[in-house]
């Protein structure tokens, strides 16, 4: 079990969990279509965190023309570059399902405000920056290791 836990410390990055449930996220991540690579940016509102260790996962919902779309990220997956927090909401459950069945301004999060709010979120975009570093970092290793073959 040692081995395992060893392999799976070094699979994990840096500051990838600088949100919480209830919070409005961009999540920056990597799409390869053939050969291309880019980034798409995947907004919405944050409605679970599930699981442990490397196996995390996060699931991130938004509305998109009338119809709403669900995607289950695992944080420490590669393939994000980076999740940064647009709005911090203010809930007291852990997993807020409860959305997918409101409508309009029902369906709205308060937003939390404050000195304290504002020492999360300053905190939250290090932590971001911290990880789209390590990731480019991650990157640049693997093309090297490519380049080599």
């Amino acid at each position: 079990m040692d081995i395992i836990k060893t392999i799976e410390e070094k699979q994990k990055k840096p500051g990838a969990e600088n949100f919480q449930v209830g919070d409005t996220v961009k999540v920056y991540f990597e799409i390869i279509e053939g050969k291309t690579k880019r980034v798409q940016i995947f907004e919405g509102l944050v409605l679970c965190i599930k699981n442990s260790g490397i196996r995390k996962t996060f699931t991130v919902r938004k509305e998109s023309y009338g119809v709403g779309v669900e995607r289950v990220f695992p944080i420490n997956s590669p393939r994000i570059i980076k999740v940064e927090i647009v709005r911090m909401g203010k809930v007291r459950r852990a997993k807020i399902y409860y959305v997918r069945d409101k409508v309009g301004k029902a369906a709205k999060i308060k937003e939390s405000i404050g000195p304290k709010a504002n020492a999360r979120l300053a905190a939250s975009r290090a932590a971001a920056a911290e990880a789209e570093r390590y990731s480019l970092a991650q990157r640049a290793a693997s093309k090297n290791e490519e380049a080599k073959k």
